[in-house]
Parts: C-alpha cells; sequence; structure tokens
C-alpha cells in the first residue's frame, strides 16, 4: 500500500507518495500551508484514479480533459508525468525515466496506489511540527531538565 508524506521546508509544505516497495511515485509543489498540502493530498487521491493518459511525445497526440496524467519529454530527453487536476491545476509530477514504458508503468502506480494511500500519518507529523515554526531564537533547545540559563555555565 503506498504512503504520502508530508515535509517542511523553508518554502512551504511538500508531499511525496511513496508505493509500497518506498519508492517515491509522485511529488508536489510547494504549498503555504498544511491544510493546503493535505488538499493537495486528497486531490490527488481523487483523480489519480480517473485521469486519462495524454502522450505529449507523439506527433498529433490527442488533448484528454482534465484530470489527466501527461506524458512528456524533459530537456535532457527523459521522460516524466504530471497529475492535472479537474481544474487544469498540477498536482504532481515524477521523477525523470529513461524510457516511455517505465513512465507508463510510474502512472499506474499512481493511479493503483493514491485512492487507499496513508495519509493520517502525514497530518500527524505536520501537526506536531507546528508548520510554521512558532520558534524565533536561532539558539538550540535546551535538553530535557536544563535550562539555558544552567547550560550557559556548564
Amino acid at each position: 500500500m503506498g504512503k504520502f508524506v508530508i515535509t517542511q521546508k523553508s518554502s512551504g509544505a511538500h508531499f511525496v507518495l511513496k508505493a509500497g516497495n518506498g519508492e517515491v511515485i509522485l511529488s508536489s509543489e510547494s504549498y503555504s500551508s498544511n491544510s493546503a498540502c493535505e488538499n493537495g493530498i486528497a486531490s490527488v487521491k481523487t483523480n489519480a484514479p480517473t485521469a486519462k493518459i495524454e502522450d505529449q511525445t507523439v506527433e498529433g497526440y490527442a488533448a484528454q480533459t482534465n484530470p489527466k496524467f501527461e506524458i512528456y519529454k524533459d530537456k535532457a530527453g527523459e521522460f516524466r508525468f504530471r497529475l492535472k487536476a479537474k481544474n487544469g491545476e498540477i498536482i504532481g509530477v515524477s521523477e525523470g525515466y529513461t524510457t516511455k514504458q517505465s513512465c507508463e508503468n510510474g502512472i499506474a502506480s499512481v493511479a493503483k496506489n493514491a485512492p487507499d494511500a496513508d495519509s493520517s500519518g502525514s497530518a500527524a507529523f505536520a501537526a506536531a511540527r507546528r508548520w510554521p515554526s512558532p520558534r524565533t531564537s536561532s539558539r538550540p533547545a535546551s535538553p530535557p531538565g536544563r535550562t539555558p540559563e544552567s547550560r550557559a555555565f556548564s
């Protein structure tokens, strides 16, 4: 079973979808808040199973309606895909693949893993982190049982 994992970066909250084997199969953009990030996860869960595939590497490809996976080649010549929601917003992107078949397998893995992927740990992690951090001091936290004052004299 897949799993969504939220991480905190200076640019905001970000999620990845990991397949059952632990491989990252989809990455999100940065979100300004945890709730927006969790909405992105919900959108992937809703849109991935029904998304059509639009292969933009084929000349004269047929445009598909959203939601859809778009297969394309990046500047390095690798195959990638992006998942677009019903409103046309990109909600996730893949890593680069050397073959189109591997890229298509990645799409199949997202469509299979996203709907039932665990995201409960992500919300708990994000809440525990209290992003953005209320801490304003750059001084490291004191070890348990010690105060900053006692640390200054040790």
